[in-house]
């Protein structure tokens, strides 16, 4: 009975841990650059005409051009891994009829931890 407890405790102290990632704050400034004319009038001796000139104009910052975030991280290693030390504990933990439920759980518990110590 304690040894199960054991097996148990070393399960979860495979658990990842959460990190906290701090930043310090950056100012950013997204600017666009705008094309404009103005029309200066004139007179009969001196006509008028079009000025023509660029504005860089401030503009929201990651609006709609921002790519979105892909979680491409492939846990499959931790995983057969972390099933294959599940079951293995619950196989050694158990035993007669308990070992019907004990392993598959066993392996899918720790299939679930392989993955996330894996990175996924």
């Amino acid at each position: 009975m304690i040894m199960k407890f054991h097996y148990l405790a070393l399960l979860f102290c495979f658990s990842p841990i959460a990190q906290v990632n701090a930043t310090t704050p950056k100012s950013v400034t997204c600017t666009r650059t705008e094309y404009r004319e103005e029309y200066i009038p004139g007179t009969k001796s001196n006509p008028g005409y079009v000025k023509s000139y660029e504005v860089d104009v401030v503009i929201p910052c990651g609006g709609q051009n921002k790519a979105e975030k892909i979680d491409d991280n492939d846990c499959s290693e931790g995983s057969v891994i972390g099933g294959i030390l599940g079951a293995g504990i619950a196989l050694s933990s158990s035993r007669g009829k308990d070992r019907f439920w004990a392993v598959p759980a066993g392996g899918t518990a720790g299939a679930l931890i392989g993955c996330q110590v894996d990175g996924g």
